[in-house]
C-alpha cells in the first residue's frame, strides 16, 4: 500500500508514476488513441474494436495487453524476496524504452508501443512485495478511489492526511502525461528518448544505492 512505503521507496513509486504517465503520452499520440500503461483503457478499446469489426485495431489493443502481461511476467520474474532486484527491473524498462525509441521511426508503431507496454508491465513490480504487486504506478483508478475514501475518514476524525500520497501519486501521472503529450508534439517519437534517459538515470540511482547499502553492511 502507497501509505505504508518510506519515504524512498514512495519517492521510486512518485518517479516511476511520472515516467509512466509521459510514455503514456507519448505512447497515446504515437498509436492513435491507444495506451501503453493503462490497459483498462486499452480493454475498453478492444471491446469496440471487436464490435466495429476492425481487425486491425482490436490486434494492436490485443498486442498491447499481451506485451504489458508479458512485461509484468518478466518483472515478478525477476523478482526475489531474498535479494533486491529493483535495479534488474528498471533496466529492463530502461532497455525497452531504449529500443522502442529507436524502433518507432522505421518500423509500424504497434511494435514500439508493445515494448513500451512491456517495459510498464515490468515498472509494476519494482515496488513488488514477497514477488505479489502492492498496488500498480501505472493506473490511477484505484488511487483516486484511496483519494475519496481518504477524505471521508479524514471528516470522520481519522487520519488527516492519509489520502495525500494517492493523490500525489495521480498527480506524477498526470504531471507526466502532460510532459510527454508536450514532448511529442515537439519532438515526436524521439520524445521518447527523454523517457529513456530518465529511466536510465533512476537506474543509475537504484545501482548507486544499493551498492552504498552493501557496503555498509560490509564489517
Amino acid at each position: 500500500m502507497v501509505r505504508q512505503l518510506s519515504a524512498r521507496r514512495l519517492a521510486v513509486a512518485v518517479a516511476l508514476a511520472s515516467l509512466a504517465g509521459y510514455l503514456d503520452g507519448c505512447g497515446f499520440i504515437l498509436l492513435g488513441g491507444y495506451f501503453v500503461s493503462f490497459m483498462t483503457g486499452n480493454t475498453t478499446r478492444l471491446a469496440v474494436d471487436l464490435a466495429h469489426v476492425d481487425w486491425s485495431a482490436a490486434g494492436l489493443a490485443a498486442a498491447l495487453i499481451t506485451a504489458f502481461v508479458m512485461g509484468v511476467a518478466a518483472g515478478t520474474a525477476l523478482t526475489s524476496p531474498a535479494s533486491d532486484r529493483t535495479v534488474h527491473i528498471l533496466g529492463v524498462i530502461t532497455a525497452s524504452a531504449a529500443l522502442a525509441a529507436a524502433l518507432a521511426p522505421t518500423t509500424a508503431p504497434a511494435v514500439a508501443g508493445s515494448l513500451l507496454a512491456f517495459g510498464m508491465g515490468a515498472a509494476n513490480t519494482v515496488l513488488a512485495q514477497r514477488q505479489d504487486v502492492a498496488f500498480g504506478v501505472t493506473y490511477m483508478t484505484g488511487a483516486l478511489v484511496k483519494v475519496g475514501q481518504g477524505v471521508v475518514r479524514a471528516l470522520r476524525g481519522g487520519d488527516r492526511w492519509g489520502w495525500s500520497r494517492h493523490l500525489l501519486m495521480w498527480a506524477a501521472v498526470a504531471a507526466g502525461a502532460v510532459a510527454g503529450g508536450l514532448a511529442s508534439s515537439l519532438l515526436a517519437s524521439s520524445a521518447l528518448w527523454i523517457a529513456t534517459g530518465a529511466a536510465g538515470v533512476l537506474t543509475s540511482a537504484a545501482a548507486v544505492f544499493r551498492m552504498r547499502r552493501g557496503r555498509a553492511r560490509t564489517p
